[in-house]
């Protein structure tokens, strides 16, 4: 039960990144008030860097911009490296959570 939530919550934060990529890339084009790049950035780091990364993608949003690149990709090595680590022993994974 915990790790659906824990998957469900993952695909959510991620989304929510995606969507904001995605709202800014529409301000941008249209010359609306614009959301701070400190916002974009700190909606990635609850574990979101897939969304955000796919966000920029996917709208080719601040893909010029060298330290959305390399802050992007150096969160999804964080990331990816923290999930491997937990998944490799599942069990203290769940003992974990179970203190929470």
């Amino acid at each position: 039960m915990t790790l659906k939530i824990i998957g469900i919550s993952f695909l959510l934060v991620n989304f929510i990144a995606l969507l904001l990529m995605g709202i800014d890339k529409y301000k941008a084009i249209h010359n609306h008030y614009r959301i701070p790049e400190k916002v974009l950035f700190l909606s990635a780091l609850p574990f979101s860097s897939y969304g955000f990364l796919l966000g920029m993608k996917v709208f080719h949003h601040k893909t010029r911009k060298l330290h959305f690149k390399l802050g992007s990709f150096f969160l999804i090595l964080l990331h990816t490296a923290v999930i491997i680590y937990f998944l490799q022993d599942r069990i203290a994974f769940e003992e974990i959570l179970s203190q929470f």
